[in-house]
């Protein structure tokens, strides 16, 4: 029996090349940590469209729950685009999330030394080394409220509703704890305190659950003067709490600072140690079978799986470290500067395969 089982949801567009480049370095790596993988796969998006007529079967649903984690490409693409809102592709990633429990989204924000030139932000700026890491939660909030449409003054109105229960807020700020104490044990929880009443709350819960993690270094900023912060001096944040919608916002303004949205991973997690991993990027289908799409942001997600759910950070590392290696040499075209040597996305995950 394998030591670990993983069910892979390749998606559409780039979504089976990436994959694929990303099972490659986990085999690998298996091999040289000694344990053994066992996947299985499993449609999501548009191809399970294709195939089932909805977006999420429920033998997709089954085959995740029975699994040790689940590895995601991407979702999506034109072809599917005048399907009505719940049976479009990304219904289903939606749907994937709810099913699984995956409350807390795990965004990284980490610039690789040799990619520095590729940020918009000064190096000076940068500094030697960034490493954020925001986690987002992902199953409430104003996403998730009460929504509706109605006249006011005889005219058309609509509204969203941001709340929160405390053990909403709990759960998350302890996802959030618990990786401060994995890091620099330093913590900065956003919201809009000065505003929002449900802001209020997830402060007064942030701070109570504080007391349980006397080590951690706990302070709180708007989410306005946090967006600022991020570009002014990002060398001050390391791990970032936040609600969905503030999450959503600042985790993609956050990616920028690394330069290439190609080479960031996430992690959505549940209470357990089941998590979904995916890159941030979508499915690009104009690059489709071209052999030119950046595997790396996949490749990275699997290291945030062994370490967020299979427990193995020394493979983790090693191939984080991998990644590093290669990319003072090599480059995929979104990343290519002059000097480089240009890959095909199938060579990059041979490249990393080499380093390990």
């Amino acid at each position: 029996m394998a030591d670990y089982k993983i069910t892979l949801l390749k998606g559409d567009g780039i979504g089976p090349e990436i994959v694929n480049q990303a099972v490659k370095v986990l085999n690998k790596v298996s091999e040289k940590f000694d344990f053994t993988v066992e996947y299985d796969e499993a449609l999501l998006g548009g191809c399970a469209i294709d195939a089932t007529g909805v977006p999420l079967p429920q033998e997709t649903i089954d085959k995740c729950k029975a699994s040790d984690s689940v590895l995601l490409g991407a979702v999506g693409g034109p072809k599917w685009d005048s399907m009505s809102g719940d049976k479009r592709p990304e219904a289903g990633l939606l749907g994937i999330r709810g099913a699984l429990g995956l409350f807390a989204n795990l965004r990284p924000s980490v610039i690789f030394g040799p990619l520095k030139s590729a940020s918009p932000i000064k190096d000076e700026i940068i500094g030697n080394k960034l490493d954020i890491m925001i986690v987002r939660e992902l199953t409430g909030g104003i996403y998730f409220g009460e929504r509706g449409r109605k006249e006011v003054h005889g005219q058309p109105a609509a509204w969203d509703t941001e709340m929160y229960t405390v053990s909403e807020v709990e759960r998350i700020a302890r996802v959030a704890f618990d990786l401060a104490m994995k890091r620099n044990k330093k913590i900065t929880s956003v919201d809009k305190a000065n505003v929002l009443e449900s802001s209020r709350l997830w402060r007064e819960t942030v701070i109570r659950v504080s007391k349980e993690y006397p080590e951690v270094e706990l302070n709180h900023m708007y989410v306005d003067n946090c967006a600022m912060q991020l570009v002014r001096n990002p060398r001050q944040f390391d791990v970032i709490v936040t609600s969905n919608i503030f999450g959503d916002i600042l985790s993609d303004e956050a990616s920028m600072i690394a330069g290439s949205i190609g080479m960031l991973a996430s992690a959505s997690l549940s209470g357990g140690k089941l998590g979904l991993y995916e890159p941030i990027h979508g499915s690009a289908p104009d690059i489709a079978g071209q052999n030119i799409a950046n595997p790396l942001a996949t490749i990275l997600s699997v290291a945030m799986m062994l370490r967020y759910s299979l427990g193995r950070s020394d493979a983790a590392d090693a191939i984080e470290a991998a990644v590093a290696k290669v990319l003072e040499t090599h480059r995929t075209p979104d990343i290519y500067e002059e000097s480089m040597i240009k890959v095909g996305c199938d060579e990059m995950g041979d490249l990393v395969c080499s380093m390990l």
